[in-house]
């Protein structure tokens, strides 16, 4: 058969001919045989937008592959009780993910847990409890992999019928942000600051750094811009 997806991209299964010519044809029996199901279904989904065509890359189906790999791995490091410092990327991820899926941005809900994949190698231990949340994340990308790893910390029942993680407000916030200080128009400085911070104590901090000194070298700058939670403009 044949079947056209979201990309607009032909998968063509039973030994079909198909032209070639643009490079979007693939047996998915043949990727599903080398790569596995799960991973040739979230790369469907990670490729790109949902309502744009992109042309196959099997070398994105292999990174994802890679993905999922460590996240097999990470099953090592789960414990009763684990570490919490990524507790803040954790319900962020949460947050994301469950956006990315109503508004149908899948590409970007699996770039969000390579990115919390990332935070969680860091980790020495995962706590039970963050794993299962991690997993229920998964389970609509990679669900015969989430559901393995979910069975294997002891659940009896499908990891399906669990109630979707609800992430807290609180613990999703960004306990610091990094502002960039530019000053005529390229970048001289960054700050690790409080989301909180304020217009006036972030040009304070900015015009006291050494490096934005160094570049000032004793001239008044002429505008100091704030753009908050993102960057400080400098002309001189």
């Amino acid at each position: 058969y044949k079947k056209r997806t979201s990309h607009g991209m032909i998968l063509a299964k039973g030994g079909e001919k198909m032209s070639k010519s643009k490079g979007n044809v693939v047996n998915p029996d043949e990727m599903v045989k080398q790569y596995g199901t799960d991973a040739l279904r979230t790369y469907i989904m990670f490729m790109g937008p949902f309502d744009q065509a992109v042309e196959w890359d099997t070398n994105g189906l292999i990174g994802v592959r890679r993905f999922l790999d460590r996240v097999y791995t990470l099953k090592d490091k789960v414990e009763e009780i684990g570490s919490d410092t990524f507790v803040t990327v954790l319900h962020q991820a949460i947050k994301k993910v469950t956006e990315d899926i109503d508004e149908m941005h899948f590409n970007t809900a699996v770039a969000k847990l390579m990115e919390l994949t990332n935070e969680l190698v860091k980790a020495d231990k995962i706590g039970k409890n963050n794993w299962s949340i991690f997993l229920k994340l998964l389970s609509p990308f990679a669900p015969h992999l989430a559901e393995e790893l979910w069975s294997e910390i002891g659940n009896k029942k499908t990891i399906a019928y669990e109630p979707w993680p609800v992430y807290d407000p609180e613990l999703a916030r960004d306990k610091e942000i990094t502002l960039a200080v530019q000053i005529n128009g390229k970048l001289r400085e960054t700050l690790l600051v409080s989301p909180e911070i304020g217009e006036a104590e972030a040009k304070r901090l900015a015009l006291q750094s050494e490096k934005v000194q160094k570049w000032l070298d004793g001239k008044e700058p002429k505008k100091v811009i704030y753009v908050k939670g993102k960057l400080i403009s400098i002309v001189i």
